[in-house]
């Protein structure tokens, strides 16, 4: 966001480039641990070094990595790419993305470690040394859920590295590692201040807290934990957040994402963000790819360049009903095309499905000037309130069967669809009366899809509900019957999956010299 203030910190051999809407500060000198907390500004640059790391300089993180390349489902595929390449599943325990996630994390882990080791040192206001603390807490705990959900079976390290000297770890059982992030997340909640303290939604608030621990919750109901009691845990969260009244669906699914390429922070509707800022021209270091990775075809600078990598799949348009306003809006119905000089929108025609991009998020409508061709700073929605109510549903279905509390929180979500009020009963937009329980969850998975595509959530679902195999397999069988000739290639990825690619491999770089970790099955 553009009211970040770039502060670069050099702790313990460590860079920490930190953003913070909050403090004007200025580069600092080499520093050690304990010539360095020794003031509330020093604890903020500190946390402003963690939450970096969910930005990384890679692109493996939010910037990129987590919504696209790294997330291949049955939502999307990739243009004219078809082998050698971890966009079609078609690389091993060296793919560079691969190990640069792995290693991202770790430092983010390691910047909260020191923080919080160090946390108590400053004399200052209790209520914020708390909030810095909370933050650390769940920064580290998120960091591992991106961890167990993409490798599963990691070391557990809880304590900041002091040497290279140290020992080794081997991994820390998966159920080990949830609960390290559950009672981290837990430890956070009374400390985080309310996101009405903020001015935006990049900073860590309860409800993000709990709508986040919702969704671990979640993941650890299904697949590979299995852990059912905890379908209870996430409704508690999910009624936390939409009883604390600090959240609200939008009325208008485009205005979501027309916000966030506009720099406008909404925190009704977006949870928690992540911060991104300029456009990597100069000092200033955390741009993103937001629309650009994931955007519509556009040759134009002016407009805002980019290829159009990520196309929809069949499977995913046809989701859509064709009075869901998401379907048009989620799935570009045109690109921008330069005749003569002069650049204009071509319309897709009805039957040039696999033709269309990825649309949420438009770089016509960014305001930072001039636009960069690989990078801008749109922010990125970690979790949604739309999240949090289909959540909700799925939970409360879980545990008390297709109530009305589970219709009511998913027809919420499709009524805004259709361009209908949210709290409004209507017809056309809400879910058939009388489903079974197996058959609410269908249309929760459905809902999700449309709700939520692009944002880097479908791969993580269809693993937790055991259907990510499957449903690549039988994606694979569509394509290559139905899709146009020039297309059959979008199978690719999908041919690729086997049941080693429910997790990534351990990057070679950490097996290379740590012995204790083994390699994931099939790797």
């Amino acid at each position: 966001m553009k009211k970040y203030i770039i502060s670069l910190i050099i702790l313990t051999g460590c860079i920490l480039p930190g953003c913070n809407k909050f403090l004007d500060t200025k580069p600092e000198d080499f520093v050690t641990p304990e010539f360095y907390y020794n003031t509330e500004a020093d604890l903020e640059r500190s946390l402003n070094g963690v939450y970096n790391r969910l930005i990384d300089t890679y692109g493996r993180m939010y910037a990129r990595g987590l919504f696209s390349f790294l997330t291949i489902s049955d939502e999307f595929f990739y243009k004219n790419v078809s082998t050698n390449n971890v966009r079609v599943m078609d690389f091993d325990a060296g793919q560079l993305d691969v190990g640069k996630l792995w290693e991202v994390a770790y430092q983010g882990i390691d910047r909260a470690n020191l923080l919080l080791e160090n946390v108590h040192r400053p004399a200052m206001d209790e209520t914020k040394r708390n909030a810095i603390k909370g933050q650390a807490l769940f920064l580290r705990a998120y960091f591992y859920f991106v961890l167990a959900d993409n490798f599963g079976a990691v070391p557990l390290r809880l304590t900041a590295t002091k040497s290279s000297l140290e020992p080794m770890q081997g991994r820390a059982p998966v159920a080990a590692v949830y609960a390290s992030i559950v009672a981290d997340m837990k430890a956070a909640l009374p400390l985080v201040h309310d996101i009405r303290t903020y001015t935006s939604n990049e900073r860590i608030t309860a409800t993000a807290v709990e709508a986040v621990l919702a969704r671990v919750y979640l993941t650890m109901a299904g697949a590979p934990l299995y852990e059912t009691a905890r379908y209870a845990d996430a409704l508690t969260c999910t009624n936390n957040v939409i009883k604390s009244a600090r959240h609200s669906l939008n009325t208008s699914y485009s205005a979501i994402f027309i916000n966030h390429s506009k720099d406008i922070n909404e925190p009704g509707e977006c949870i928690w963000e992540i911060g991104m800022y300029g456009n990597q021209q100069g000092a200033a270091q955390l741009a993103g790819g937001v629309g650009i990775e994931n955007g519509l075809e556009c040759p134009d600078d002016n407009i805002g360049y980019s290829g159009g990598g990520v196309h929809p799949t069949a499977r995913l348009f046809n989701l859509f009903a064709p009075d869901d306003l998401r379907r048009d809006w989620a799935i570009a119905p045109y690109r921008y095309a330069i005749a003569a000089g002069v650049t204009s929108r071509v319309s897709y025609t009805p039957a040039q499905v696999y033709d269309r991009t990825a649309g949420k998020w438009r770089r016509e409508y960014e305001t930072l000037v001039p636009k960069n061709r690989l990078y801008n700073g749109t922010n990125f929605p970690v979790i949604r309130y739309a999240d949090v109510l289909l959540m909700k549903a799925e939970a409360e279905n879980a545990v008390n069967g297709p109530d009305g509390e589970a219709y009511e929180a998913v027809n919420m979500v499709r009524r805004r669809a259709y361009g209908k009020l949210p709290g409004t009963p209507d017809a056309t937009a809400d879910l058939p009366a009388g489903l079974s329980k197996a058959d609410f969850l269908l249309q929760i998975q459905d809902e999700r899809a449309r709700e939520l595509c692009f944002e880097g959530l479908r791969k993580h679902d269809l693993i937790r509900w055991g259907l990510y195999l499957s449903k690549m397999q039988s994606l694979a069988t569509e394509i290559t019957a139905t899709a146009p000739a020039a297309w059959k290639y979008a199978a690719s990825a999908a041919k690729n999956v086997t049941a080693r690619n429910l997790l990534f491999p351990i990057p070679t770089t950490e097996t290379t010299i740590n012995h204790l970790v083994e390699q994931n099955p099939g790797w």
